[in-house]
């Protein structure tokens, strides 16, 4: 009977800690991902202002025909 019961605190802990890394995912990671992606898509879908320097990191963009939202993307040269 011991050995059952030790199986058993074995098998809570083990999915108390799959639970607790599905949800470090979900609320921490994934919010992160799924940001990136929209970024890079409006980023490809986006009229961008040229580098007046030559050595820019990112420039101000906008959606067409949406010149009142401007926002940053890295300048791919």
């Amino acid at each position: 009977m011991k050995e059952a019961t030790g199986e058993l605190n074995m098998s809570v802990v083990v999915l108390v800690a799959i639970a607790g890394l599905a949800a470090f995912f979900y609320f921490t990671l994934w919010p992160m991902i799924k940001n990136n992606m929209n970024q890079n898509t409006n980023c490809a879908k986006a009229v961008c202002l040229k580098c007046k320097t030559g050595n820019c990191q990112t420039v101000d963009c906008h959606m067409p025909g949406d010149t009142a939202n401007w926002f940053k993307c890295v300048w791919k040269g």
